[in-house]
This record gives C-alpha cells, structure tokens and sequence, in this order.
C-alpha cells in the first residue's frame, strides 16, 4: 500500500494539471477585480487549446453518429468533476434534442449520490469503472467517452478496458497531453490547458476545455442526426413551458403562422416540432410529413429540396 501512495505521488508530482502556475503566484494578494482577471486570463487560453484538437473532435463526431445509427449508446465514465459533466451532458440531449433518455448515459464513481457529494475512494479502482459498465449491459455497438482531467484515474481507465474488451469504440477527454496518457483508445482528445490557476483545482480551465469538448460531441453527432434545422434544434421535447413557447416561436420564425396558428400546428403535429414544421412549410398531412422525414433521415432540408425540385 505504500508503494502505491508513492508511485501515485511520483504520479501527480509530474502532471501538468498539478503544477504551480506562475502567473497567479500572488493571487493570494489580490483584491477581488484581480482574482477575477487573473482568472479569466487563464480561461481564455482554453479555447485556443480546443481549437488545435478540431480534426480529433471532428473524428470523435463521426464514430458518436456512427453508433447512434447503429442503435448504439454513447456512455460517459467519470470521476468527480469530469465525472458530474458528462452526467450533465446526458441529461440535457432529451429536453435539447428529443433523443431517448438511454441514447447518452452519464456515469460516475460513487453514482448518483456523487453528483452532490464527494464519494472518497470511488475513483480509486478499475474494477468500479468496469461493473458499472457491465451494469448497463454494455454492447460491441454502443461508444465509450472517458472522462480525466489528469488522464490517469483508475476508474476510468477500468471503463475504457471494459469497453475495449468488448469491441466498443473508445474515446478520451483529458486535459494533460499525449505523453501523459498510458491508455489506447481510437481517438484521443487531449487538450492541455497547463497548470490551474489554483494548483489542482481542475475544476477551472480543465472543466472548462471538457464542457466545450463535450458540448461539440453530441451536438455535432445530433446535427449529422438532422436534430437541427439552418442553426436551430427542431427537435426538442414540449417537457416544460419555456420550451413548448420555444417550439411556437420556432415554427413562426419559419412560416407565416401566428402564434394561435403555431400553437395549433403543435396541436396537429401531436407536439413533434419537426412534423409540425413541415406540415406548415408544405402542406403535407401529419402521416405525410412523418413518412417524408424518415425517408429523409430526419433532414428538414432533404425533405424541402424534394419537394420543391
């Protein structure tokens, strides 16, 4: 047991994440506008770090839509903060997006409970990230995210194992750089955003770089999926208030509905935005309409440029 504690030591002493970052030494002087640069300061770098893994995130977009078409699942594995926003990014894509709630799965050591408060110990062993894996029954089809700031936590490495084992494909969000990284996986997203301005505290930058990486995965996928339409989502789910005005509001930038005749095109529609857009926009019947978007692969444009050839 103590060799290990040292060998992790020896670990985290050299990661990037774990540095002291020079340009925040005195923020502890600071008053409180200089906090607030210091740090801002630091999280401007991050989309720059971002952007030099956009052929990466790019491959990454592709294999999530690929799974999707083969009725797979994309399934995050996390740890702590990295862990908590892949929960997040799952839990958004229904309301965002209209998926099925099982389409993206957010898991975390500790579980659910971990999401509000720190599980010590969860993160520590493989075999964790490996059952929970094995708890949602996964399949050769579905696509495996791990989630790392510093690259190394067992459990993740375990869930990237397991779904290897099992014929998935893998990827990596991490932010300390390939030469960090003891893992293979097919595609490798690491974005070093350097040294926190709180030592360690990868909450900040590295959180920061995750969410956008994230934000690209299934927002991409979804937009190969043909879940938006020119730059807005059409297929959002009427599971509140704002986003049923939202899908009114939608169907009247596009037409010359009023916001009754929006609302009634909903109605018609039996709520699916999509259907009830292209109804409106072409005067198809409701069966028309659903028939024409799935011969379209969900493209609203497929099904205009048809019908208007």
């Amino acid at each position: 047991m103590e060799k290990n504690k040292q060998q992790l030591f020896s670990q985290l002493k050299e990661l990037d994440t774990e540095q002291r970052n020079p340009n925040t030494q005195a923020i502890d002087l600071a008053d409180s506008h200089e906090i607030a640069r210091l740090i801002n300061a630091e999280d401007q770098k991050v989309a720059q770090e971002v952007e030099k893994k956009l052929p990466a995130i790019a491959e990454a977009i592709d294999l999530v839509k690929e799974a999707f078409e083969n009725s797979g699942r994309l399934i995050y594995a996390g740890a702590g903060t990295s862990g908590r926003l892949g929960v997040l990014d799952a839990a958004e894509c229904p309301p965002t997006f209209g998926t099925d709630p099982g389409q993206v799965i957010g898991l975390i050591a500790g579980g659910k409970e971990a999401m509000f408060e720190a599980q010590e110990g969860a993160e520590d062993y493989e075999s964790n990230g490996r059952e929970a894996l094995r708890e949602i029954n996964l399949q050769a089809e579905d696509i495996v995210c791990g989630l790392a700031a510093s690259g190394r936590t067992p459990y993740v490495h375990g869930a990237l194992k397991e779904a290897k084992e099992t014929g998935c494909h893998t990827l990596f969000v991490t932010t300390v750089p390939a030469s960090q990284i003891t893992i293979e996986v097919d595609v490798l997203l690491d974005i070093p955003v350097g040294p926190e301005a709180i030592m360690g505290s990868t909450r900040m930058k590295s959180a920061t770089a995750q969410k956008m990486v994230l934000n690209m995965l299934t927002t991409g996928a979804m937009i190969r999926k043909g879940k938006v339409y020119e730059n807005v989502m059409v297929d959002l789910q009427l599971s509140n208030q704002k986003l049923e005005e939202r899908s009114k509001r939608i169907i009247m930038m596009f037409t010359d509905a009023d916001y009754e005749e929006a609302g009634r095109w909903l109605e018609q529609a039996d709520g699916h935005v999509k259907t009830a857009l292209v109804m409106a926009l072409t005067g198809l019947g409701k069966s028309e309409a659903r028939e024409k978007l799935q011969q379209k692969d969900g493209f609203i444009r497929r099904v205009l440029q048809e019908i208007n050839r």
